[in-house]
């Protein structure tokens, strides 16, 4: 669950991205699991939903190799965008932090390897260029 106040705007990445509505300070915690927010699935539960639900899943959720399951972020989390150079850091302890200031307006990003094995970099509909996709 995001901890920011964010909207959702096209994004020069990919798709839509999560933008800042107001300044983060460096060291702000931006993210963290709420499970009375954020979706948590078992591989066994997901391959239990119809072909339509898994595929949305695999557009937004991810396999979470610390949570050992699918998660769907229940926010606009769900549509932060791969960076190599993000602006939030996700920590041993799983929550997000600003690494630097982030400016309003700016797109937060993250690294999709802190928390995803195996990410698969996939040619960008936005642009020519990678963007990171669960495997």
């Amino acid at each position: 669950m995001l901890l920011v106040d964010t909207y959702l705007a096209p994004s020069p990445l990919e798709g839509l991205g999560v933008f800042a509505s107001e300044f983060i300070p460096a060291g702000t915690l931006v993210w963290v699991l709420d499970p009375a927010v954020d979706l948590i699935l078992t591989e066994a539960q997901l391959a239990e939903r119809p072909q339509i639900y898994r595929q949305y899943m695999q557009r937004y959720a991810y396999f979470d190799r610390g949570l050992n399951g699918y998660l769907l972020d229940g926010d606009h989390a769900r549509f932060l965008n791969h960076c190599a150079e993000p602006n939030i850091d996700f920590r041993a302890d799983g929550n997000g932090e600003a690494r630097r200031d982030i400016h309003f307006g700016e797109e937060i990003l993250c690294d999709y390897s802190q928390f995803m094995e195996d990410v698969v970099l996939l040619p960008s509909s936005a642009r020519p260029g990678l963007v990171a996709a669960p495997a």
